[in-house]
């Protein structure tokens, strides 16, 4: 589960690189994915998650809890 978010799912993309040229090489386009902590209170005890900046947004916006319970539904191990 290398460089994907839990929260949104991002992952890295492939797409090509093009000079002044136009010419092109490939390249990858990788998510900003961060490790970080945060405190479950219902289960008292800390939760490590993978996220990106977005994911990180959408844990402030909706809470830890709601998103950990929708990472469950679909099966991922939290």
């Amino acid at each position: 589960m290398a460089n994907r978010c839990q929260v949104t799912g991002r992952e890295p993309k492939s797409g090509k690189r093009v000079s002044f040229s136009h010419r092109r090489n490939n390249r990858w386009f990788k998510p900003n994915i961060q490790t970080k902590k945060y405190w479950l209170g219902s289960e008292n005890r800390w939760v490590k998650l993978k996220v990106s900046t977005k994911g990180n947004k959408i844990i402030d916006r909706r809470g830890i809890e709601s998103v950990v319970k929708e990472i469950r539904t679909r099966g991922e191990k939290v």
